[in-house]
């Protein structure tokens, strides 16, 4: 289904040069892009949308929507689709954004609710929530202390 849908957004824009649905933990989930390129990418993806994902919580703006870096080449476009996955395309420089944006979302939102209902979640951990308390370690001075270990000494000729 996944592999459909890419193809098909493919097939309606041929100003998208590759995409790849990827879970927001940066697994690849499914792509038309070459293997390396793909798996990278879709790591990238997840680190994007994990800033905009914070920074749009952070300035109290509404949900995540979507990331564009405009390159001399083209663009990368990151969109959410469902709750654990992202759905990243690679388009030339001739693209409307305007108009792709409406269609890549529909695929999104398709792709999105296939993989919540069939799986749930898609890889380890969805997104924190952005004022969730952060990790803290523990000082190591604070920590207690072991007894010392007996070392195993060579006994004299």
């Amino acid at each position: 289904m996944m592999g459909t849908e890419l193809r098909g957004l493919r097939r309606r824009r041929p100003e998208v040069a590759g995409g790849v649905l990827a879970g927001t933990d940066g697994m690849l989930i499914s792509s038309d892009l070459p293997a390396t390129d793909a798996t990278h990418l879709a790591a990238l993806a997840a680190a994007s949308f994990g800033l905009g994902h914070r920074v749009a919580d952070t300035v109290r703006h509404g949900g995540f929507r979507e990331s564009v870096v405009r390159t001399e080449a083209g663009a990368v476009v990151t969109y959410p689709a469902g709750h654990n996955a992202l759905l990243t395309l690679v388009t030339t420089p001739e693209t409307d954004l305007d108009g792709l944006h409406d269609d890549a979302r529909a695929v999104a939102r398709r792709a999105g609710t296939a993989i919540d209902r069939g799986t749930g979640r898609i890889g380890a951990t969805p997104v924190p929530a952005a004022h969730a308390p952060l990790a803290t370690r523990t000082p190591t001075a604070s920590l207690p202390r072991r007894a010392p270990q007996h070392t195993w000494r060579r006994p004299p000729l």
